[in-house]
């Protein structure tokens, strides 16, 4: 899946120690999401996605695997 939460952060200027803070979860995890090396659970997501004031699809983009 991919994913625009760094695009989200930098405009809200927010760091991943401090959105990992928010979200209770760690830097690491913030880090792999950005990376799309992991795919959040669907209520990080909506936790993510309420954090930012947006609709989730505005952060994430789903994409099959081929």
């Amino acid at each position: 899946m991919k994913n625009k939460l760094k695009v989200y952060r930098a405009m809200n200027d927010i760091t991943q120690e401090k959105l990992a803070k928010e979200l209770g979860v760690t830097r690491q995890t913030i880090i792999a999401i950005e990376k799309d090396k992991y795919d959040p659970s669907l209520s990080l997501a909506f936790k993510i996605a309420k954090l930012f004031q947006v609709k989730i699809e505005d952060i994430f983009l789903y994409e099959e695997k081929e």
